[in-house]
């Protein structure tokens, strides 16, 4: 205790009191986060406490060693890397609250603690500390901004950071002589692969510089109608699970380009302000807000739907999946399963189309039990044990459900059995696709490209690779235009729609995606290229031909192709070929 110049009493905690607080704290954050691992990936609300608690910890960890900074350098010879550690731990719980929630929010708070750790280089001396998993540190730390950065579409950042990552990994295997090396190089070659599948078409300012577009759904996209009230209660899309597995196309961190595309056209476009760093809006290196007291509760109206991303899964590894977003699913919320894979050929003949017969997605390359260690193989008669078929979905059935299938075997979803009357949709890939289009495949699948950005699917099926900015928003107000068009031909003809399609057309998302699909279906119908109905994509149920042939909806397509000056491609309004 002493006295300060006033008279009054300061107390002074002593530096080993400052130190043992400091271990205390950074053992407790330790353990908490490493049992963050042990917690499910699905259901339930404990996870959201366990979250909290761990926020917090960490909030307190980095107050307390700004706040004590000189003596924990002089005492507990705290390093930079020490300090970017911490930092690194919120940026990915960050990250992982994302991942739970689906609030891009959340992406934009890791990113700006990711950002932070590049710009005060806090590991710059890590190849200097004789420590090599302090290099394989910075290396996954590179790894998991890179990740954060695609999500946000923040692709010429991504080239800095891989050219860095490249860097600091050829460094890591010279001084340390690594034996793992190849999976870095891997890793580094999967994420260049990614960022070159996914540039399809490049936009241009007048000054030639590169235009950052982003698909996120924004309110400008969404057309409406002013029509009266809806019927009963409305639906909204709750539940997503996204499951991906085609195994020649790109991927990166168990992210293939479906299911990256896809994961974005069910989001909203974040806030306009900008995120929060520590450079600009925290002084002296203070966490931004502390979020977990007011942000671990589930909102109601969370902007957006909740999501399970599934990398080549197991039939076991679906069914808990799909049981636990179908308990989950609230009054009136919709369950959406989008499925990318490979083929899985059915075994049906000629008047044989009994259940699991038509075939469905592959989901998983694994080897059965029976195919494991040389043992007998699988009967001839029997069918894949990781595929996806229509009857698996028909429990879900119970509830609304919306499926959309993207695989060259589609159409086995086509005869889907809604046995419960509730609403059902399924949006089903073409089957085939032109010569010319179908390098597609490693680059993602055209039909997904469709339901995530038009325009650029759009391009690609007119060999566009290069856009001037201003004409990509000229094109994407036609985009608008023509989505308008198509909403009033459905309001036009309602009530020779299948009542699902009306309750879908209720909520934002489910309303891009099927208006996006019928631009689809347009696009590719017009287009000369696509020559029979194996080219076109389907659903059940059917739209009727109104929705389908409309002069205005196919006058308005080929405005675009003219805008694009491609409209040779096309043909002109009532001359595409008839269809199933």
């Amino acid at each position: 205790m002493a006295a300060d110049v006033n008279g009054e009493v300061e107390t002074r905690i002593e530096p080993k009191k400052i130190v043992s607080e400091f271990c205390h704290l950074l053992e407790k954050s330790r353990l908490l986060f490493n049992s963050l691992r042990d917690l499910p990936q699905f259901g339930g609300k404990h996870w959201q406490t366990h979250f909290g608690k761990t926020f917090d910890v960490y909030t307190r960890l980095w107050k307390f060693q700004q706040q004590n900074r000189t003596i924990l350098d002089e005492h507990y010879h705290l390093k930079r890397w020490q300090i970017g550690e911490i930092a690194s731990k919120i940026g990915q719980l960050y990250y992982h609250y994302y991942l739970r929630t689906s609030e891009t929010n959340h992406l934009q708070e890791s990113f700006a603690f990711y950002s932070a750790i590049r710009s005060r280089a806090y590991y710059s001396q890590a190849s200097k500390e004789e420590k090599p998993d302090l290099m394989v540190k910075k290396l996954r730390y590179y790894a998991r901004y890179t990740v954060v950065c695609l999500l946000l579409n923040k692709m010429d950042l991504v080239k800095e950071l891989v050219q860095e990552f490249t860097h600091y990994m050829e460094e890591y295997v010279t001084v340390y002589d690594a034996d793992d090396d190849e999976e870095w190089r891997l890793v580094i070659s999967e994420v260049t692969a990614f960022v070159q599948a996914d540039n399809l078409v490049s936009v241009m300012t007048p000054d030639v510089l590169p235009v950052m577009l982003s698909h996120r759904m924004k309110p400008l996209d969404i057309p409406s109608m002013h029509a009266g009230p809806p019927s009963g209660s409305v639906l909204s899309l709750q539940e997503i699970i996204i499951i991906g597995n085609c195994e020649k196309q790109v991927k990166f961190s168990e992210l293939t380009l479906d299911m990256f595309r896809m994961l974005q056209a069910l989001e909203r476009e974040p806030e306009e302000n900008p995120p929060r760093t520590l450079e600009t809006s925290m002084s002296n290196e203070q966490l931004p807000e502390d979020r977990s007291s007011t942000e671990t509760s589930i909102n109601p109206k969370r902007p957006n739907p909740h999501k399970y991303l599934l990398y080549k899964p197991t039939f076991a590894q679906i069914h808990v999946f799909l049981s636990v977003g179908f308990k989950e699913l609230p009054t009136n919320g919709v369950l959406m399963v989008y499925v990318s894979g490979d083929a899985c050929v059915g075994s049906s003949r000629q008047g044989d189309d009994g259940p699991y017969e038509q075939g469905g997605v592959l989901t998983s390359q694994r080897k059965t039990g029976n195919e494991e260690g040389g043992a007998k193989r699988r009967p001839t008669n029997t069918k894949e044990a990781h595929c996806l078929y229509p009857d698996d979905l028909v429990p879900l059935t119970r509830k609304p459900l919306l499926v959309v299938v993207d695989c060259p075997s589609s159409h086995a979803f086509k005869f889907f059995p809604n046995l419960f009357g509730q609403p059902l949709l399924c949006l089903m890939s073409p089957s085939s696709a032109p010569v010319a289009v179908s390098e597609l495949n490693r680059k993602g699948s055209l039909f997904t490209m469709f339901l995530y950005s038009p325009l650029v699917a759009f391009s690609y099926i007119c060999s566009i690779a290069d856009l001037r900015s201003d004409l990509w928003d000229s094109c994407q107000r036609q985009i608008r235009r023509i989505l308008g068009d198509i909403l009033r031909v459905f309001h036009d003809w309602s009530r020779a729609v299948d009542l699902t399609f009306q309750k879908f057309l209720e909520d934002d998302l489910m309303k891009m995606l099927i208006l996006r699909y019928v631009f689809c279906f347009y696009a590719m119908h017009l287009h000369r290229a696509f020559k029979g109905s194996e080219y076109y994509p389907k659903c059940f149920p059917k739209l009727p031909t109104e929705i389908l042939i409309n002069g205005g909806v196919e006058k308005q397509v080929l405005e675009l192709a003219s805008m694009l000056d491609v409209r040779s491609l096309f043909y002109e309004v009532g001359e595409a070929p008839p269809f199933d």
